[in-house]
């Protein structure tokens, strides 16, 4: 038998799912330039919904920017001075095309129906004199539409936001298995997305290698204790055990269908130029691009940072490094990329929260401000 929490939350989905969502205060702004009009519109609705009102266009363009947060939907003349109800709506959808928008006109006019249909995504289109009942039920649907979007909006944000908590949870529990890298897979990130963004990649690419960043040390999960946290030089045998990491992160996430795209990119982040790397001695750009960042940002990282076995390099010492494996260890053109942001990368080293909160994508999406 389900408790009353239980009915009371699939009662809710119901409601969501069947249209039967609570449409009371919810904001709509009226426009038309004819006063009779204007009262008539806010007769029919005022006991319902909170009113804006405005007189023509370009008063309504103001009042909605004004009011941006609040307004679900939009009641407007056509043919109005200074803005017509096309221009106007047209203005409104390029800054919240959720918003739902309603066309009222005195003529039954194709070219207009269609040249607002194409500009404005319309919601319904409505020719004067029209009946208050029939209007109120357009509008009632209307905010009916606008609350399942903003709902699904919500929970889509909700989602990405669960999605980037779980996987630095995830990356901040793997680098607490060992004091000394603490930090290391999000620093990793943070170097890596300063170097992708400097080449201009897309949204999705930013998105995917961030979450390899963070990801990229999965597979150590599987490393005992005793050999990951080793404070001396590791046996061979200890080493071929260590060498298994990217392996079991390709494992690790394949089945995840979310993250499946970049489990070849875990297990090649220890890939060399050259073709000496690990575990499958792949060479030049057989090896997926965001492997290569990340193989550059981790290496500067590992440098850069005290370990068991030995103390922190200074920035300096690191950058001289990757430039001497340019060519054999690192892709040559990414090496050099980095080579150059190398005050940046400094800075970000010496601050990463901070940097971190300007270059993550995931973190941005997930803090997207639902209107």
């Amino acid at each position: 038998m389900l408790n009353l929490e239980q009915e009371l939350f699939i009662d809710g989905m119901d409601d969501i799912l069947c249209g039967k969502i609570n449409t009371d205060n919810a904001t709509i702004l009226l426009v038309d330039d004819e006063i009779n009009n204007l009262q008539l519109l806010k007769r029919t609705f005022h006991r319902k919904y909170n009113i804006l009102t405005a007189q023509n266009g370009l008063e309504g363009l103001k009042t909605f920017e004004e009011n941006m947060d609040k307004i679900a939907l939009i009641v407007s003349d056509h043919k109005m001075p200074i803005m017509d109800g096309t221009e106007f709506l047209e203005k409104v959808n390029n800054l919240a095309p959720d918003v739902v928008k309603i066309l009222l006109t005195g003529f039954a006019d194709v070219e207009i129906l269609t040249d607002a249909v194409n500009k404005c995504n319309l919601f319904q289109y409505m020719l004067k004199p029209f009946e208050p009942e029939e209007l109120t039920n357009i509008v009632n649907l209307g905010i009916n539409k606008y609350n399942l979007t903003s709902s699904k909006a919500v929970i889509l944000k909700d989602l990405k936001e669960l999605f980037y908590k779980t996987i630095k949870s995830i990356s901040s529990a793997l680098d607490s298995k060992d004091p000394y890298t603490h930090g290391h897979s999000l620093r990793v990130t943070l170097y890596s997305l300063i170097l992708a963004k400097e080449m201009d990649f897309d949204e999705k690419l930013l998105e995917e290698i961030e979450t390899a960043g963070l990801l990229h040390d999965i597979g150590k999960i599987a490393i005992p204790q005793n050999i990951l946290c080793k404070p001396g030089k590791l046996t061979d045998e200890e080493f071929a055990v260590m060498k298994s990491h990217p392996n079991n992160s390709e494992k690790l996430i394949l089945s995840v269908k979310k993250l499946a795209g970049i489990s070849s990119w875990l297990k090649a982040h220890h890939e060399r130029w050259d073709g000496k790397g690990y575990p499958d001695g792949l060479k030049g750009e057989e090896i997926p691009l965001s492997s290569r960042i990340v193989a550059i940002a981790d290496t500067y990282d590992a440098m850069t940072s005290t370990r068991s076995y030995r103390k922190a390099l200074d920035h300096e010492v690191a950058i001289e490094e990757i430039k001497r494996c340019s060519g054999s260890q690192f892709d040559p053109n990414l090496a050099s990329k980095f080579i150059e942001l190398e005050q940046i990368i400094k800075a970000a080293k010496e601050n990463p929260e901070e940097y971190y909160s300007k270059y993550s994508f995931l973190k941005k999406e997930s803090n997207l401000k639902i209107v």
